[in-house]
């Protein structure tokens, strides 16, 4: 599997000169995280050492340096993840309101340790560093996707949604405004 060829498909082929595009002549290398993002995207969600090397070749780089790059990020997954990469945020905003309950909650439901994938393939389950949505707290990304004031329960009922080819409402689980507060708005309000 990881050996398997990789080039960009004819739309993303036409997407990275776009990109490129965007970039002074002659500095075309700042586009890796773009590129190296759109490759994961064509490649299942990860980068395999032939995606990384094909962005180098794309943008004229050393392999190397686009090694380093897709190593030091971590929104890039070096190896195969399920359909569903479930990150749950364990930085300390997420950790003081319950994390650690919601990471219990995944390891109970899909039966997977962070860092593995269930034997279907459809969920891989890792801990993040902040995904900075700390005001919510706790939550999870998945995908693209920010799923945020969650508990044991509204995280089961996610993934239980995902398990069933539904499409959960991503934001915030309880009766919230993005990210104002639970309570209500506060200021600007008549009288208040």
């Amino acid at each position: 599997m990881t050996d398997a060829p990789f080039k960009f498909n004819a739309d993303n082929k036409a997407l990275t000169k776009t990109v490129i595009a965007k970039y002074p002549k002659g500095r075309q290398a700042s586009a890796v995280l773009p590129l190296l993002d759109l490759a994961q995207r064509q490649n299942d969600g990860w980068l395999s050492r032939a995606a990384m090397d094909h962005v180098a070749e794309v943008l004229d780089m050393a392999p190397v340096r686009v090694y380093e790059v897709a190593t030091f990020y971590s929104m890039f997954n070096l190896k195969p993840v399920g359909k569903h990469h479930v990150q749950v945020c364990t930085t300390t905003p997420c950790w003081l309101r319950g994390s650690d309950g919601v990471l219990d909650a995944c390891k109970k439901k899909l039966g997977v340790e962070p860092g593995e994938t269930t034997a279907d393939g459809k969920f891989t389950l890792s801990e993040a560093e902040c995904l900075a949505a700390c005001v919510n707290a706790p939550m999870v990304q998945i995908g693209d996707d920010y799923f945020e004031d969650l508990d044991a329960e509204s995280v089961t009922k996610v993934l239980d949604d995902l398990a069933a080819g539904k499409t959960p409402t991503p934001g915030p689980q309880v009766k919230r405004q993005t990210s104002a507060p639970v309570s209500g708005a506060k200021t600007l309000v008549k009288g208040a």
